[in-house]
């Protein structure tokens, strides 16, 4: 009853000592002690306060079917890339952020078609293997990518120019754990900035881009999934990505080729671009401690 600054802490933790087990009890303590600390350490104001609740608030009412603000949100306080970083398998490839526009399914797509729906920018070609660490192919693998276009677009960003789909693909690898697809040279982007994310950034002093990339998500039963993105070796702010996810290993040379044959090989015109990007999965059960 007698609740003052110095009492306050203890007596939240032990309203959560029954809480229905013991994961569920850890957690809601230790974000408990962590909020707590928090606020001793910046003793905000009561309009303050206030401001961080609406806050949260925008936040959440910015969050539709198109658009994770939270997730946006936890991306430009490192959140996401911890998250994925402690997650990750040291035998397999390194993770990064899902971000805030996989929202929608990828289209099932044989390999070797285009994700580029609207025919625009510089051709690329895109090609892999998915394999366990020690290189042994994974055959019947899937391989769920999406990109913004050259302009730096989602098409969800874009309902009325581009068509559902565009930029996105899911495919399955050959009986060699391969895959490849066409699509465009994606381009470097802010991230939304007409939300309360944008506006923390602005007040923060902090850019909202993104290097050219696209994503990931690679599969294959009885391995470990894993959540990454390619980024384009010469891309503006690839050594300043807003939601930190840059990856040395990620980096990839999008080499241009001139060979008209190889064009022809591949369905494309030269001049055009190939990145190659191969994709290990660590067996489940192999993460390290």
């Amino acid at each position: 009853m007698d609740f003052n600054e110095s009492t306050t802490l203890d007596a939240v933790l032990t309203s959560f000592e029954n809480a229905a087990d013991d994961r569920t009890k850890q957690v809601l303590q230790a974000v408990t002690r962590h909020l707590h600390e928090l606020v001793r350490e910046v003793r905000p104001s009561m309009r303050e306060w206030e401001q961080a609740i609406a806050f949260l608030t925008e936040v959440g009412n910015r969050c539709d079917d198109t658009r994770q603000e939270f997730v946006l949100l936890s991306d430009v306080l490192g959140v996401s890339m911890l998250v994925e970083t402690m997650n990750g398998d040291p035998a397999g490839t390194e993770g990064t952020v899902l971000g805030p526009f996989h929202m929608v399914d990828s289209p099932a797509r044989e390999l070797g078609d285009t994700i580029d729906l609207i025919g625009g920018g510089t051709p690329c070609v895109v090609s892999g293997a998915v394999t366990d660490p020690s290189g042994t192919p994974l055959p019947g693998a899937t391989v769920d990518v999406w990109q913004c276009n050259e302009d730096g677009f989602y098409d969800v960003q874009q309902p009325d120019t581009q068509p559902p789909g565009n930029g996105r693909g899911l495919f399955r690898t050959d009986h060699n754990g391969r895959y490849w697809f066409r699509t465009v040279v994606p381009s470097h982007y802010p991230i939304p900035t007409d939300g309360p994310v944008g506006r923390l950034l602005h007040s923060a002093g902090r850019h909202p881009n993104r290097p050219a990339h696209i994503h990931f998500i690679a599969h294959a039963p009885g391995h470990r999934s894993v959540t990454t993105h390619v980024f384009v070796a010469d891309s503006p702010y690839v050594d300043s990505d807003a939601v930190f996810a840059v990856k040395r290993t990620l980096i990839v040379d999008f080499a241009e080729s001139t060979d008209a044959d190889e064009a022809a090989r591949y369905g494309v015109t030269a001049p055009f671009r190939h990145a190659r990007f191969d994709i290990h999965l660590a067996p489940e059960g192999d993460q390290a401690p």
